[in-house]
């Protein structure tokens, strides 16, 4: 393979009831995913995967997707503009009401606490 694919990798530690070892995603390209034994067969096993889901990709025409790269908080604004429906509006500020506070504070209340509960993992670039 010619080109110089950079993707990320989601890695996550296997049980010993799933038989051990490191699971790998590549979230740019999905249901692209391998495993190995031990970290570096994981890694390994994840570029042949990349090669192979791109080749396929290309023998059915189907694009291929740019690696998404690392972005620093600077690169954010902080700002979300969300439309919803009314009938939810009116109850989350309700709720707001009930519990004194803004409707911004709720709404990030709910997403921190959410957000506190997704799985820890690890994104390794690894240059393919």
């Amino acid at each position: 393979m010619s080109e110089n694919y950079k993707y990320g990798l989601k890695i996550s530690v296997l049980t010993e009831e799933d038989g051990g070892g490191f699971f790998v995603e590549v979230p740019d390209l999905p249901g692209c995913m391998a495993d190995g034994d031990t970290l570096e067969e994981a890694i390994k096993n994840a570029k042949e995967a990349i090669e192979s889901w791109i080749e396929a990709a290309k023998a059915e025409g189907r694009p291929i997707p740019e690696p998404t790269f690392y972005k620093d908080e600077e690169d954010y604004s902080g700002r979300l503009t969300v439309r919803i429906p009314k009938k939810l509006h009116k109850e989350l500020v309700e709720i707001a009401q009930e519990q004194g506070v803004s409707l911004n504070q709720l709404i990030l209340y709910a997403l921190s606490k959410e957000v506190g509960r997704k799985e820890t993992s690890v994104t390794i670039d690894i240059g393919v």
